[in-house]
């Protein structure tokens, strides 16, 4: 449903006969690591369509090297490593984009997109910066959960960063003043490396389906091997929850996109990234036919 009035620049109102005009909260996307502005396009036109204006932070792949200054923080090799300020160019990207949002509100609330990485940069975004004229946060595919410790072969990619996130950010308190909502995607199940997957009947018929890998025998029966793609997948799993064999977005275990106090959604046979993805076979967040399942909480 789109709101009954734009606030988009050179957008005209669509009034609502039936009932009072609504005016929807402009939008900010923050990109998600290794991701560029450019990806988020067909998003944000999409959005604008239902006539919510929307700003995308402007990040370049490039920018992304900008991180390897953390290399140079001992925190960074003792795995205590903060965002601030090694992560401060981004967040001073975004504070650029919400201002841009902040004149297209007119002095109303913002909504805040935050997919993967860019999803607990958001939380820190509010602690550092404020959250006065955010009334909602929405990650798609975001990692909430630093990976447990002790796990044999696990390595906490973040170097600390996703423990200072729990520790010192605000908790995700569902609330009509700052809403937290969390989507995952349920896109493929990884497997271990190494032995037996453990995987029910339907869970490889529905990778049949969605991979085109699995072997069907004569008998109709499904073999009970993981697929290669699986336990690949199922590594990665495994470095961001410390689990293999879970259901996730093909980046982001499912377990790990959702936060404790907020609005939790999973969503069926969704994948991670633009980067990749088809809108007919394998959608994303973004494409146009997912957003419609969770462009409501923006109104």
């Amino acid at each position: 449903m789109a709101c009954g009035k734009q606030i988009m620049p050179l957008a005209s109102a669509i009034q609502n006969s039936r009932g009072p005009t609504v005016t929807c909260r402009p939008a900010v996307i923050l990109p998600g690591l290794g991701n560029n502005s450019n990806d988020y396009k067909a998003l944000a036109h999409t959005l604008e369509d239902k006539g919510i204006a929307t700003v995308v932070a402007k990040v370049s792949r490039v920018d992304w090297l900008r991180n390897a200054a953390g290399l140079l923080d001992a925190n960074y090799w003792r795995g205590t490593l903060r965002p601030r300020p090694v992560l401060d160019w981004y967040l001073e990207r975004v504070d650029k984009a919400v201002h841009e949002a902040k004149q297209l509100a007119e002095g109303e609330y913002l909504s805040l997109i935050g997919h993967s990485a860019g999803g607990w940069l958001a939380r820190v975004y509010l602690e550092e910066f404020g959250q006065s004229q955010v009334s909602l946060l929405l990650t798609l595919g975001t990692p909430h959960t630093a990976p447990p410790k002790g796990v044999s072969g696990v390595i906490d990619q973040t170097r600390g960063l996703l423990d200072y996130v729990d520790r010192y950010c605000a908790k995700a308190v569902y609330t009509p003043d700052l809403k937290y909502v969390c989507i995952a995607g349920r896109h493929i199940q990884g497997a271990r490396l190494f032995g037996k997957s453990g995987r029910t009947q339907e869970t490889l018929l529905a990778m049949k389906v969605e991979a085109k890998t699995a072997v069907i025998n004569e008998d109709m029966s499904v073999s009970t091997s993981p697929t290669i793609r699986a336990r690949f997948i199922g590594q990665g799993y495994k470095q961001v929850c410390g689990r293999a064999n879970v259901w996730g977005d093909g980046v982001v275990p499912e377990i790990s996109a959702h936060l404790e106090g907020a609005l939790n959604i999973t969503l069926e046979g969704v994948y991670h990234s633009p980067v990749g993805s088809d809108d007919e076979i394998r959608p994303w967040y973004g494409s146009a036919s997912i957003v419609e399942k969770w462009v409501h909480h923006l109104h």
